[in-house]
């Protein structure tokens, strides 16, 4: 498993962006497909986004599609999610997370803490 590290997450008006980053420690990294999942208060966690190990391909949830981008840098061991036009109910906790296997909208592995994103109306 693979220590996770987000962070970017803050407070924006609707219609604003966020760009979330991941950052892993260890030489596995681009072993793994990886994902954001993000938790509002009250809710079940939920996808949102996931990309495959070289980057070449993703998917996302249609909450989420034509507004979010995930990408990865794997010289970096890091993982992005660019958030655009961004809404209330986008509001939750962000995580990242490996993806096993690729095509699945479960988490796999450790979380990291998480960051928050607060979307005002």
């Amino acid at each position: 498993q693979v220590p996770l590290v987000e962070s970017g997450g803050g407070l924006v008006q609707a219609g604003g962006s966020l760009r979330l980053s991941c950052a892993a420690s260890g030489r596995t990294f681009s072993n793994y497909a990886m994902g954001w999942f993000r938790q509002a208060p009250g809710k079940e966690r939920e996808f949102v986004a996931a990309i495959s190990w070289s980057g070449g391909s993703t998917y996302c949830a249609d909450s989420v599609k034509g507004r979010f981008t995930i990408s990865r840098d794997n010289r970096k061991n890091t993982v992005y999610l660019q958030m655009n036009s961004l809404k209330p109910e986008d509001t939750a906790v962000y995580y990242c997370a490996a993806v096993v296997p690729y095509g699945s909208t479960h988490p796999w592995g450790s979380w990291g803490q998480g960051t928050q994103v607060t979307v005002s109306s």
